[in-house]
């Protein structure tokens, strides 16, 4: 059997392959900035929480 030879796109193709590669392209970048936002905004919240004093008496231990 003989295989049909890959054709390279023409004229309308090329440009929808064109505008779809350009639309993906948008979407990745979009996605990625609303991902660094979260990151970032779940970064400050997680502040660190005061110290603990620890008060040893004997064998017990006070959390204040």
């Amino acid at each position: 059997m003989a295989t049909r030879a890959a054709r390279r796109p023409r004229g309308i193709r090329r440009v929808e392959r064109w505008l779809v590669g350009l639309a993906m392209a948008v979407v990745a970048f979009i996605l990625e900035r609303l991902v660094m936002r979260s990151v970032r905004k779940s970064g400050e919240s997680k502040a660190q929480p005061a110290p603990t004093r620890v008060t040893s008496k004997g064998g017990e231990v006070d959390l204040e």
